[in-house]
């Protein structure tokens, strides 16, 4: 017969190895990966697998645009990152989308993975990186934002960005806001939404197009940089001049890798 602490540990381990919800099974990249809804909500997921999970299985989580410019995603997966996806694309770093983000990070977590991931924005998706961050500051190893929007009446708003009315009118109701109170609503790069983030030093990675006419980085990336150095985080930044919105990335993103690896050090 099995001693009881055998059995308690035997039932330890069956929870902590437990599948992740099932899913369609494909190669990417050479490789595996799941694509699953998550429970309770329905939005789709994706989890790609390294060959041989790194230390303290760490995992690079991007936010928006699957699959675009995955030369980063690559390089970690190279180094042992687990590579996770979870839609939240239309809601605009809003309330409803932290949310979704805390149900897939608890999930990440018991099937496993490091409680503090690397979090990836390009683009929109600067919006729920930052905002989830600073509502989980202790749960972020570290942040990379590419072109991110970091102020949303820039864009889809327009202010000096590019204008897109119906993402406009559906980052509104995400958040529940006219378009006048939309103006003074707290925003990703707002000192009070960073503070809990420079109070953990978290650092903080921007790849900025200069010449970018739709995120304008001025009133975005450069602004959230301005913000956070004043509050004493970490950041750096790697400013492409003449380029504009596209294409995200470093070419190729070696600087990048290794900047996040050396911050994800201390977690590992």
């Amino acid at each position: 017969m099995p001693s009881l602490l055998l059995i308690a540990f035997l039932s330890f381990t069956t929870i902590a190895t437990a599948a992740w919800p099932s899913g369609k099974r494909s190669a990417w990249h050479g490789y595996e990966r799941i694509d699953f809804s998550l429970p309770g909500d329905g939005a789709r997921c994706i989890l790609v697998k390294p060959k041989t999970p790194a230390k303290g299985n760490p995992w690079i989580w991007r936010a928006r645009f699957w699959g675009h410019q995955p030369a980063l995603d690559l390089q970690l997966l190279g180094k042992g990152f687990h590579l996770t996806y979870c839609e939240v694309g239309g809601l605009f770093g809003a309330p409803r989308a932290v949310e979704r983000w805390n149900k897939f990070h608890a999930l990440a977590v018991q099937q496993g993975l490091s409680s503090r991931p690397v979090l990836e924005g390009m683009s929109r998706g600067g919006l729920i990186i930052v905002n989830w961050a600073s509502a989980n500051p202790d749960k972020v190893t570290a942040i990379y934002g590419d072109n991110p929007v970091c102020n949303f009446n820039s864009w889809p708003g327009g202010k000096n960005g590019k204008f897109s009315k119906k993402d406009w009118q559906r980052c509104l109701k995400a958040y529940g806001l006219s378009a006048a109170a939309a103006t003074d609503h707290p925003q990703p790069l707002s000192p009070a939404t960073l503070k809990p983030l420079a109070e953990k030093k978290v650092p903080i990675a921007l790849v900025l197009g200069l010449a970018d006419m739709v995120v304008p980085a001025g009133e975005n990336g450069e602004a959230l940089a301005r913000n956070y150095e004043s509050l004493g985080g970490p950041l750096k930044i790697w400013r492409k001049p003449g380029k504009g919105h596209h294409p995200h990335g470093l070419h190729p993103p070696d600087e990048l890798t290794a900047w996040l690896l050396q911050a994800t050090e201390k977690d590992f």
